[in-house]
């Protein structure tokens, strides 16, 4: 055992004897193990909550537009397994769809989940003596209960009622019941609505921006814009994400099947780039704290070193009583491990606490904290601590194995 080796007990000692100097040198290390483990635990976190975050939207397609460069306008929302789809040929300026587009997509997805049609537009709105902008949708009855959720009132029924969401609400302080002017009073066109219904709150998402919104039936929008028959999109909730690719080719097969009509993007290429950047950002920020390993590898190699210079006497005795040259190697590496070990244990320990606050601190929810991908951080920072005290401690190990006895003997 290698507590009961009289080497790996020399080792101790000197450590003890040194303490101070021991402790300045496995400080470093706690201080490496810790900005490690803590920044790559934050990157984790932060990783796994955009994720889920994301989640319902990395089975979506957007579909917009042709206009010859391949872009297209992307909305904005929550949900999943939708496909947004605004169409048109490239000569068409109006990129609106069809009736008979979207009864295309709307067979072609049967199999696959549910089509519906959206259209929007941007308008001023008047609430009392508050003014403003805001996104009107056109929604089906059906649909509105179907994607939405109401946190307070109901569903619109009528052409007059429509449901509104909640930071809109908030910063318009709109109630059930409160009544908005939509249009511009000064071209003398304005069409009054009521509001039954205030949503939840659906943060990023692809499909609808509703925060900032007010929706309405599709009666109420024609009445308003007109346009009846054409539409800006088309939703397709997705029943299985594994179809995404089967809908995408057979939506691109038969409406692009003469000349380019419409833009497929896939929305989890961008759930997969963002998660790919905070990896990227978490790395770099992780090499950045790596420096601080470095210099604790400085401040081991030093400690190190004045421990062989100072014990010349003491390696020389040892090699004249017998002891052999691997026997002094391992001595000086095993202080180096001791160092290392408790620079890195005191680490891990300080990194959790740290690491939590830090976590809280920064994403804001510590729900990941304990995940194995987000954990794993703390022994990884363990090893390369530990190791790099091992890795600093061989050379002055090997000088010290290497002094000639007699040479040492003579020192003072």
């Amino acid at each position: 055992m290698i507590k009961k080796d009289i080497i790996f007990a020399l080792s101790a000692r000197s450590v003890r004897l040194h303490f101070l100097r021991s402790v300045l040198a496995a400080l470093g290390i706690v201080i490496g193990v810790v900005a490690i483990a803590s920044i790559g635990m934050m990157g984790a976190n932060m990783t796994l909550s955009v994720t889920e975050e994301l989640s319902d939207m990395a089975n979506k397609l957007t579909v917009t537009a042709y206009s010859g460069g391949g872009g297209g306008m992307m909305m904005g929302g929550g949900g999943g397994g939708r496909v947004v789809i605004g169409g048109g040929s490239s000569s068409n300026d109006d990129n609106v769809l069809t009736e008979k587009q979207f009864r295309d997509i709307e067979r072609i997805v049967a199999k696959y989940g549910t089509a519906y049609t959206v259209r929007s537009e941007s308008d001023e709105i008047e609430v009392g003596s508050e003014t403003g902008r805001a996104t009107i949708y056109d929604l089906d009855p059906d649909i509105i209960r179907e994607i939405l959720t109401v946190e307070e009132g109901e569903y619109p029924q009528s052409t007059t009622s429509v449901v509104v969401g909640p930071t809109l609400a908030e910063r318009l302080d709109l109630k059930v019941g409160s009544k908005i002017d939509i249009g511009d009073p000064d071209e003398g066109s304005t069409t009054t609505v009521r509001v039954v219904g205030i949503l939840e709150e659906r943060g990023m998402s692809m499909d609808l921006n509703t925060d900032m919104a007010i929706i309405g039936t599709d009666k109420l929008f024609t009445g308003i814009y007109g346009g009846e028959g054409e539409y800006d999109q088309v939703n397709i909730v997705v029943d299985d994400i594994t179809n995404i690719d089967t809908v995408t080719a057979e939506i691109e097969d038969t409406l692009n099947k003469k000349e380019d009509e419409v833009t497929v993007q896939d929305s989890s290429r961008m759930t997969e780039s963002i998660t790919a950047t905070v990896s990227t950002m978490t790395t770099f920020v992780m090499a950045i704290a790596g420096i601080s390993l470095l210099v604790a590898a400085v401040s081991i190699f030093n400690v190190m070193m004045m421990s062989v210079n100072e014990r010349v006497r003491e390696i020389g005795i040892l090699r004249s009583i017998g002891t052999q040259r691997p026997e002094i190697l391992r001595m000086f590496i095993y202080e180096a491990t001791i160092i290392g070990i408790v620079g890195a244990v005191i680490g891990a320990i300080a990194s959790l606490i740290i690491g939590y606050v830090v976590v809280l601190g920064m994403v804001g929810t510590t729900e990941y904290f304990f995940a194995p991908g987000s954990i794993v951080y703390v022994p990884m920072a363990m090893a390369v601590g530990a190791g790099i005290c091992i890795v600093t401690g061989v050379y002055p190990a090997w000088q010290a194995s290497n002094l000639d006895p007699i040479d040492a003997l003579r020192a003072e």
